[in-house]
């Protein structure tokens, strides 16, 4: 993204942000099969603390992830408010530290960025949830202050955490990061969307993340109606006033309850 165009707009854009952060994991465990047509190819593999059969072709979880989030951008830049408003920042998590791979701004000036970046994550490596749920919180707040700092009126900040495994990164890390989002959440500073992808994903410790909000499983692994979902909620939000009860689109396509 162009920096000067990013701190022109910052000024400059009378919009009402929505701040969201997507923390996403893309652990080996995401290169799970999930539909379209394989072949076995009789090995296995000891991936993210699993084994797995390894197959050829077929649609990976990670790829499903990755088309949905370009909807979501899609969704988002087809409004004409939320396209201004919403400011998006992606986390993600495999290997032994989270990455930020793409860092806020407002959704139309990303545009190029994200049809560059999404397309190319690989996963890999295990899931250091905790420390990614605090690299995702340090920036929402560092966004924050750039609000205040400058003058915008801004919605408080929505986190999306989505997860296939459990965490297995540094314990206090992760205590750390459940304590902030409980805090924050109680405090009404943050809405948080705790989002389980197939069975392996711990619900439990997903459920320590959001104290007034249950995490739920993604149904049928359908990223795309999810990120749809997350694209009309934003824009419905943006049409609204900030500290306003606004009632968000029907969840049924695309949420599990336990």
């Amino acid at each position: 993204m162009d920096q000067l165009l990013a701190k022109q707009d910052l000024v400059n854009n009378p919009s009402t942000r929505v701040p969201i952060c997507l923390c996403l994991d893309v652990s080996g465990s995401m290169n799970r099969i999930i539909g379209g047509q394989t072949r076995s190819t009789g090995r296995k593999e000891f991936i993210d603390g699993k084994e797995w059969d390894i197959v050829e072709g077929g649609i990976s979880a990670i790829q499903s992830m990755c088309e949905g989030v370009n909807l979501f951008y899609d969704e988002i830049l087809a409004d004409d408010i939320a396209r201004y408003a919403a400011e998006v920042c992606i986390v993600t998590f495999g290997g032994n530290k989270p990455e930020l791979i793409v860092d806020f701004g407002t959704v139309y000036l990303q545009e190029d960025e994200c049809k560059n970046v999404i397309p190319s994550l690989e996963a890999k490596g295990e899931t250091p949830m905790g420390e990614a749920v605090n690299l995702a919180l340090d920036c929402l707040e560092n966004r924050k202050q750039k609000y205040k700092s400058v003058g915008n009126d801004y919605f408080q900040p929505w986190l999306v955490l989505m997860t296939d495994g459990e965490p297995n990164g540094s314990v206090s890390e992760l205590n750390r990061a459940i304590a902030r989002t409980n805090e924050l959440a109680n405090n009404r500073k943050l809405t948080i969307f705790p989002i389980g992808i197939g069975d392996g994903a711990d619900m439990k410790t997903l459920n320590r993340f959001s104290p007034r909000r249950p995490a739920v499983h993604l149904k049928n692994m359908n990223f795309k109606a999810f990120f749809e979902w997350l694209s009309k909620s934003v824009a419905k939000t943006s049409q609204s006033i900030p500290g306003s009860n606004v009632k968000l689109p029907d969840h049924s396509p695309w949420m599990e309850l336990d």
